[in-house]
């Protein structure tokens, strides 16, 4: 734990209000419904259009080229929304921005509903399904940082990772809530707007959520901060990382009082300064490298296990199940193990199984089908993390844009997995495309071996005190 000197500033607790452990008890049980409730609605959102593309395809006359708009439309939102959201939620606090993102997701699944069925159905449906990408940006940029931010240190690592056990459950859920509602014949509108329910409740469970402290902090509003620490945490390790906060802002504005300058607010040059360049570098690439070779393989998971010879519920729920079991280990274990022991070695046997696969061309069906199921388990579980180091590894000022810019640039990553197997198979190959999987594997890796930090158990003040400098 970080001790500076402690310097006073003109902070009047008297009007904090002291409320009981129940209350703060519930509120932080309120707070991670509403986050996860997000993360499982990006999920859902992503997933419920598959079990409707063939009526959408046959009512619509779709081609090709319009399914490929309308699917990649949400990959696009999240690439712009992602660093739009962090900006805006560390200049203007992460409670209003909280809601707004969740109203924006609300008035564009309520749109899904009103969608014609003219010629210009398609770019209806490709800038709806893009604003509710921009809606799912902002959830990465804006409600991790601020569940971080209330987080105990203890329990941190494992609030983080619900989220995406949250996004796998809300996508399994899409499918078969969309496959029921295909079979009982309702209209494709009403499946894929099924959306507006959920969005609407965690809409009105977001009404009333307390500004962090930790972003009030970076904006020197200190009294309002210890107020709401007062009446919203019960963890004393969060009081300390608190107080340490506030103890580093005074620092920081009694220098800069001294020297005649102000202090910066958040920028996109900021993450690449000779404080941040690491953070930034370590969480973008790590997202990166994580999420690449996934998308490649789970995208088209039955074309590539056809070829040797598995396919449908054999490899594909397989890959699936394995995956889900990999983020559910590591929640569980994240805050006991640690993060770097979670993060590195699953990165270097990924890599060394994606390369066996792309050289042993001759391999026994069932050997390569072990191979893709364990590169599935694993792969899941360390990506869990790109949840967690983001949020811990950024200083409070740039939280919100740090974790946005990570999750863009992991987009770049997952469109590329998803674009470019299918060519790299028809021109290279399936061995030399594996290969090429397992060389970004290791490039993550390498990443991680020299940059993953050990965060369990300390405070964010801490993490980027000791990771910034």
């Amino acid at each position: 734990m970080i001790h500076p000197t402690r310097t006073t500033d003109s902070v009047d607790t008297s009007i904090s209000k002291e409320t009981s452990s129940t209350f703060k008890r519930r509120f932080m049980v309120r707070l991670v419904a509403v986050f996860i409730g997000g993360m499982f609605l990006d999920g859902y959102i992503l997933g419920i259009i598959g079990p409707v593309t063939g009526l959408m395809r046959s009512e619509l006359h779709l081609n090709a080229l319009s399914l490929g708009m309308i699917a990649a439309g949400p990959l696009v939102g999240i690439f712009v929304g992602s660093p739009l959201a962090g900006w805006a939620t560390d200049k203007f606090g992460r409670k209003p921005m909280f809601l707004v993102d969740m109203g924006l997701f609300l008035v564009a699944s309520g749109a899904q509903f009103f969608v014609t069925s003219g010629d210009g159905a398609v770019i209806q449906l490709a800038i709806i399904r893009f604003i509710m990408g921009v809606a799912i940006g902002g959830e990465y940029s804006i409600g991790g940082p601020l569940l971080s931010e209330f987080s105990p240190p203890k329990l941190r690592g494992r609030l983080l990772g619900l989220t995406l056990i949250a996004w796998y459950v809300g996508f399994m859920m899409a499918f078969i809530i969309g496959t029921l509602l295909h079979d009982a014949g309702t209209p494709w509108r009403l499946i894929i707007g099924t959306s507006t329910i959920l969005a609407f409740v965690l809409f009105l469970a977001r009404l009333g959520l307390p500004e962090s402290p930790s972003w009030l902090i970076t904006k020197g509003r200190h009294t309002e901060a210890l107020a709401i620490a007062r009446s919203h945490v019960e963890s004393p390790q969060m009081h300390d990382s608190i107080t340490e906060e506030m103890d580093l802002r005074m620092i920081q504005e009694a220098h800069a009082a001294q020297s005649g300058t102000k202090i910066k607010g958040a920028s996109f040059g900021m993450l690449f300064s000779r404080q941040n360049w690491r953070t930034t570098l370590f969480t973008a690439g790590f997202w990166f490298c994580a999420v690449t070779p996934y998308f490649a393989i789970a995208t088209f998971a039955d074309d590539v296990l056809n070829r040797f010879g598995f396919g449908g519920w054999t490899g594909g729920v397989g890959l699936s199940a394995l995956a889900t079991a990999g983020v559910v280990t590591t929640v569980l274990l994240i805050d006991k193990l640690g993060r770097r022991i979670l993060t590195v070695p699953g990165q270097w046997l990924c890599a060394g199984i994606l390369l066996i696969i792309g050289v042993w061309a001759d391999a026994p069906a069932i050997i390569v089908l072990v191979l893709f199921l364990a590169f599935s388990f694993f792969n899941a579980s360390y990506t869990t993390l790109t949840q967690v180091y983001p949020a811990e590894l950024f200083p409070g000022h740039l939280r919100g844009i740090g974790m946005g810019f990570a999750a863009a640039f992991s987009r770049i990553g997952a469109a590329l997995g998803t674009f470019a197997l299918p060519w790299a198979i028809s021109n290279i190959g399936l061995g030399p495309s594996m290969i090429v999987a397992a060389a970004v594997a290791l490039l993550g890796a390498v990443l991680s071996q020299w940059l993953a930090p050990e965060t369990k158990g300390r405070t964010l003040a801490e993490i980027s005190a000791n990771f910034s400098h």
